[in-house]
């Protein structure tokens, strides 16, 4: 049975989330809170199995209610989003912090839940699966140099009254989590290196759930002398990749974007395909070129690995390949592909994926070159670059 704990500020999000879940036979809804304040007060005081919270409710916004639960008493967490530019920006954030998984609402507060049912269960029972000592530690550990919170942000759960007092400034909650931005921007140095060669190379990289965090420890080690450039499939919907991308151009030093159809691949730059766009890459004259399409999803996702590393597999052993944390095995089989053509092939180990689906399906079919832990996979990838 999974405990789980539903914060909204909408009566009628509570309501219908709510009666979903109890028709469920594996889920008990242990409570519901109003706002993110609420939602701290409850985790502390049900320790639900489950949190789905949204991202927008008044007195203590999602993100800075998420920040201390990560601290305080660490959950798997769902986190309901708007489709809104802001929206996406703030789950990009959200899942830097620790959230597991998100779900985009249809149309606003009061959404058509009835139209995404089946998403929200998969995830959310998906969700209490993950390695979340991994999930914690990748964003206290690894993801972050570790600096003390702001004053602000207690870590007494006794003490959260004083500084989250009801009826709280909502622009005194919006100061704190730019703070807290700003403490998540602090990323590992990237590694030192002189390319003598590898500027013929293509770095490829698929990944799905947990895949924010991960691409954020490996893209922020990568140098910006980079001699060639980088192709990411992270399976996410329309408008979520581009901040996605953007969050990672911020604090890195290599260049990272949202793709764009008939875009040559310059070194030193990493390309994200774009939400509901499969990525492919040609090559035309002495130039690598990207090219978005919209052909049917592939296993439910577009954009999806497999097309991707389909795509790049004839390229041979100019291709590093770098398979993720993620759910299912989308990238086996194009992976099959590039080492055949002898490519590289690079898959995170399962001590350090939080999902570890993508990287088994790899591992197990025997074709991995190297299998490491997340910190490590970005001094692989310079390390077979520079080969």
């Amino acid at each position: 049975m999974i405990n789980i704990l539903i914060a909204d500020d909408s009566a009628f999000m509570r309501k219908v989330l709510s009666d979903l879940f109890t028709r469920q036979p594996d889920f008990n809804v242990v409570g519901v809170a109003i706002n993110g304040k609420d939602a701290i007060d409850k985790v502390l005081r049900y320790k639900p199995d489950l949190l789905t919270m949204d991202i927008n409710m008044p007195i203590m916004d999602g993100l800075l209610a998420l920040k201390v639960i990560m601290e305080e008493c660490p959950l798997p967490v769902i986190m309901f989003s708007s489709l809104t530019k802001e929206g996406a920006d703030a789950t990009v954030m959200a899942l830097g912090l620790g959230a597991v998984d998100f779900i985009s609402k249809t149309s606003g507060a009061i959404s058509r839940i009835d139209t995404i049912e089946e998403d929200i269960l998969g995830k959310c029972r998906a969700a209490v699966k993950v390695n979340l000592n991994m999930s914690i530690e990748s964003r206290n550990k690894i993801l972050l140099k570790k600096r003390e919170l702001p004053a602000v942000e207690t870590q007494n759960p006794e003490k959260i009254e004083r500084p989250y007092p009801m009826g709280k400034p909502v622009a005194m909650v919006n100061s704190a989590i730019q703070i807290s931005k700003k403490t998540m921007e602090a990323a590992p140095a990237p590694v030192t290196t002189i390319f003598e060669r590898g500027a013929d190379k293509l770095v490829a990289i698929g990944t799905s759930t947990g895949g924010p965090r991960a691409l954020q420890n490996v893209i922020t080690r990568l140098p910006k002398n980079m001699p060639c450039g980088v192709v990411i499939v992270q399976h996410m919907p329309p408008g979520f990749t581009r901040s996605l991308a953007e969050r990672l151009d911020t604090i890195s030093q290599i260049s990272v974007k949202e793709a764009e159809d008939q875009e040559i691949i310059e070194a030193g730059h990493v390309y994200i395909a774009p939400g509901n766009y499969h990525m492919v890459v040609q090559k035309k004259g002495m130039s690598k070129v990207i090219l978005l399409n919209q052909d049917p999803p592939l296993a439910s996702h577009r954009p999806a690995v497999d097309v991707l590393f389909d795509s790049v597999a004839p390229f041979g052993r100019q291709v590093v390949s770098v398979i993720l944390t993620g759910m299912g095995s989308d990238g086996s089989q194009g992976m099959k592909k590039i080492k055949a053509a002898g490519g590289y092939i690079i898959a995170e180990d399962e001590s350090t994926a939080v999902v570890y689906g993508m990287p088994k399906a790899v591992v197990d079919l025997g074709i991995a070159d190297k299998v490491l832990p997340l910190q490590h996979v970005a001094e692989a990838i310079i390390d077979a670059v520079k080969k």
